[in-house]
């Protein structure tokens, strides 16, 4: 067996040879001086041989451990050069596949079933508040401080409730990276709790009184605005919905026939308001 002083009193010769150990473990000195551990092993009916590292880098004990490693694979019906190779492929995936690449791909999975403003709301607050701190990492890099600093950013602008929102968004990305395999745990699911909390909410002006909402309503119609967009504000004071939502219930109720008819037939002309008001 070799010990640490026959390895270093080990000198190049004219020819490579090798330094036996243990269980087909050996040394292999090159003429150059260089000194690779390498073991031989017998799979599928065939000999082979498993290069394990240069020393002193890898050292005696550590090249025996992975001698024994290779022998639970055997042992286990792997080839441990195979394993070796796929083992090193996979760190080198998990390196290249980055927060912003799996991040996209989360968007471009879900945005079909988002409407079309919201799916743009998403990839744009992703753009400005994740991708430029997180994006280029490899996200089995990225831990809950990584992801906590880059919301503290938006916090300071200040946007709380956007901070919490993209923390959701992000959450949401390495949830789907842990089910593609990519990734083991989500360091933004944690964070809710640290974040700070949302403003108490103002209460919202509105017109408690009768006449004075007839009366922005009648200084709304006289406006001149186009007959669609005098139309939106009648039933945003009678539905009080969202704006968003009346904007994307006004696109589609403007391309259709029956507002057409409405203006050409002059139905919401300021006279025939006015006239209805009265009543």
């Amino acid at each position: 067996m070799l010990s640490d002083a026959k390895i270093r009193a080990a000198k190049p010769r004219q020819k490579p040879y090798k330094l036996a150990d243990s269980h087909q473990l050996y040394l292999y000195v090159s003429p150059a001086g260089g000194k690779l551990w390498r073991m031989n092993y017998l799979f599928d009916g065939k000999q082979r041989t498993l290069s394990i590292g240069p020393y002193p880098l890898v050292s005696l004990a550590e090249a025996r451990a992975q001698r024994d490693e290779a022998k639970r694979k055997l042992l286990h019906g792997k080839d441990p050069g195979i394993a070796k190779r796929a083992e090193a492929a996979g760190r080198l995936m998990e390196v290249r596949t980055t927060f912003e690449e799996i991040g996209r791909e989360w968007h471009e999975l879900n945005k079909s079933r988002w409407a079309k403003v919201h799916a743009q709301d998403v990839i744009e607050s992703l753009e400005r508040d994740a991708f430029p701190a997180l994006g280029k990492l490899p996200i089995t890099c990225i831990d809950a401080p990584t992801v906590l600093q880059a919301l503290r950013k938006v916090e300071e602008r200040p946007a709380i409730e956007t901070a919490r929102r993209v923390r959701q968004r992000i959450s949401a990305i390495f949830v789907s990276a842990i089910a593609s395999g990519r990734a083991k745990d989500d360091p933004a699911g944690m964070l809710g709790s640290v974040l700070k909390p949302l403003p108490p909410r103002r209460k919202q002006p509105a017109l408690l009184e009768l006449p004075k909402l007839k009366k922005i309503l009648l200084d709304a119609d006289a406006s001149g605005a186009h007959p669609v967009t005098r139309l939106a504000l009648r039933l945003l004071a009678l539905t009080a919905v969202r704006p968003g939502e009346l904007r994307g219930a006004m696109a589609r109720i403007r391309r259709s026939r029956w507002v057409r008819t409405l203006v050409a037939d002059s139905v919401i002309t300021n006279e025939g308001f006015a006239s209805s008001q009265s009543e």
